[in-house]
């Protein structure tokens, strides 16, 4: 697909989310505010412009255009098939966020950000909004969005709310069905982290990708959406942290290895009490990681 091309697809969606949010009846902006709104030239505006009248969503003519009718998403264009899915994007803009890159307060540029993400405009305007209620960028009153940073604080609510959610999860966990598929994952997983701990003079690096879908399992047994979507901030941000702090990582990483056989063997054998007194201290540790790799990093 042609850069020109795909450029006007980009505007073209862009414009679409700008109009979602209209009246049928309220005026367009000016071609000068909307080009430099979308980032693109008053050519690409006047191009998406006559292609939106052409399908009905746009009447009037020459400056006096009005939306004709509230877009819809089978009005989106088809764009290119290089751009990067979901979770890369979350791992991207998280890395970006957590290698300390950005000052708190950072207006966030969405033109920008989506042309260094490699994302159209409104992924990256949905991604930002799922954010939104992690408490990591917050809305502007005058739109856009504000990003808070990534603190201390921040990190030890996390933390907090982390313990919340998973403690949670190592109840239901416990009192599953035995039939139910959640046990032979675990079992699976079970015969992983024995395998990690085989080779970990070699392999510790392996071990924050392991965790991370260590705890993904926990998590899942909890049907919530909002759990969900905490629970995959959560869980990259703590991945991420294993990359900062390498002081003593292999016998980190091996200690977490147990622990994290600990959990499992108490899960089960059903055995509820001990499942949460051996996850609430593993906690415990993984937030002291945390804060710990956080004042390396920022002091490096």
């Amino acid at each position: 697909m042609a850069r020109t091309d795909t450029r006007f697809r980009q505007s073209h969606n862009a414009m679409l989310d700008m109009l979602s949010v209209l009246t049928v009846g309220a005026g367009l902006p000016s071609e000068v505010q909307m080009a430099a709104g979308l980032g693109v030239s008053r050519t690409v505006i006047r191009a998406v412009v006559q292609k939106l009248g052409a399908d009905g969503i746009l009447q009037g003519s020459g400056r006096n255009k009005q939306l004709a009718r509230v877009p819809g998403k089978d009005d989106r264009l088809p764009l290119r098939e290089d751009y990067i899915g979901r979770e890369d994007l979350e791992a991207r803009f998280l890395d970006w966020v957590l290698r300390f890159d950005v000052p708190a307060g950072t207006a966030l540029n969405i033109t920008q950000l989506a042309r260094q993400f490699a994302v159209p405009p409104h992924a990256l305007q949905e991604f930002l909004a799922s954010l939104g209620q992690s408490g990591l960028i917050e809305r502007r009153v005058r739109g856009g969005w504000r990003l808070l940073g990534f603190t201390a604080d921040y990190a030890v609510e996390l933390s907090e709310f982390r313990q919340v959610l998973e403690l949670n999860a190592v109840r239901v966990f416990a009192a599953l069905p035995g039939d139910h598929p959640a046990w032979a994952a675990l079992a699976a997983i079970h015969d992983e982290h024995l395998d990690l701990l085989q080779r970990i003079d070699r392999d510790f690096h392996d071990f924050s990708r392991l965790d991370g879908r260590f705890h993904a399992l926990l998590n899942s047994v909890v049907s919530n959406r909002f759990v969900a979507e905490f629970q995959k901030v959560i869980s990259l941000i703590f991945h991420y942290h294993y990359q900062w702090d390498k002081t003593m990582e292999r016998y980190r990483n091996e200690a977490a290895i147990r622990e994290h056989l600990t959990i499992i063997a108490a899960l089960q054998a059903r055995d509820t009490p001990t499942a949460e007194a051996r996850a609430r201290g593993h906690l415990a540790t993984s937030k002291e990681t945390l804060l710990s790799s956080m004042r390396g990093h920022h002091l490096a």
